[in-house]
């Protein structure tokens, strides 16, 4: 484990983790609102090609210079991908963004799609990527880090701005206040769907995770004001992407670490 962490000391250098150039603008505004650009230096889109043309199909996280993290369902054996980064309006050439191929990708062994359980993939770029002002990576939270009910953590992401509606052009972020495993395993919440390895966030009814979204991060804030990777996005209710009572399901990080840890150091 130090061997990893003196490892991602050295890979993020002196851009830090979790501390971005240009700080997010975090108000307590319902519903999701556009990104301050290269706020979320951390946020990638992961795209998949077909036709000669590029698609984006989930988020992810970069948390080294060679290493995204993103969710287990986001990946299709038969696909090629690359990592965006530095992005914030898909549509447009952005100076201080960079694609790179997706070299090796790494699901977890217990992935269960039936179940949706150890919802839990890692990408390794092709190259590393050049840390900058518009790309650093995020910080991991400690090992079986339990977020406290009612976090104030932010999902970021591209995915649908609506139920059915398309996804979104520029970066979209939303804060999600957490909810915890007593509250959201209850009968008329997500019940025995949601695992001790899921962190659940918002279930207000009006803002949520969407399609579009999986794989990209739960961002929340700690002690040192520096900005953690706490969740991934796996999934949320089929009936809309803001039901009442539905919290968006992340896999838990936390749960993880030594997984990441090992993953990283074997590849």
């Amino acid at each position: 484990m130090m061997k990893f962490v003196v490892l991602a000391i050295l890979v993020v250098g002196a851009y830090g983790c979790g501390l971005p150039t240009f700080p997010p603008i975090v108000n307590r505004v319902v519903g999701g609102v556009d990104a301050r650009p290269h706020s979320w230096p951390w946020q990638i889109s992961l795209q998949y090609t077909s036709s000669g043309n590029w698609y984006h199909t989930c988020g992810g996280t970069l948390i080294a210079d060679q290493w995204v993290l993103t969710a287990a369902h986001c990946i299709s054996s038969s696909r090629t991908y690359r990592v965006y980064l530095g992005k914030q309006n898909l549509k447009l050439e952005e100076d201080g963004s960079v694609a790179i191929p997706a070299g090796k990708i790494i699901v977890h062994e217990k992935w269960n799609s039936f179940l949706i359980r150890n919802d839990i993939a890692l990408v390794k770029l092709q190259t590393p990527v050049p840390l900058s002002a518009t790309i650093t990576p995020a910080c991991l939270p400690d090992e079986g880090y339990i977020l406290p009910h009612d976090a104030p953590c932010y999902v970021t992401g591209w995915g649908r701005i609506k139920t059915g509606g398309p996804i979104a052009d520029i970066l979209q972020q939303a804060l999600l206040p957490v909810v915890d495993y007593a509250t959201c395993t209850q009968p008329d919440w997500w019940g025995t769907q949601v695992k001790d390895t899921m962190v659940c966030a918002g279930g207000d009814g009006i803002v949520s995770g969407c399609n579009g979204d999986s794989g990209g991060p739960l961002n929340c804030q700690n002690a040192d004001g520096a900005w953690e990777v706490h969740g991934i996005v796996s999934f949320g209710s089929g009936l809309s992407c803001n039901y009442p009572k539905k919290p968006t399901v992340f896999t838990q990080v936390s749960s993880y670490i030594s997984w990441i840890s090992t993953t990283i150091a074997n590849n």
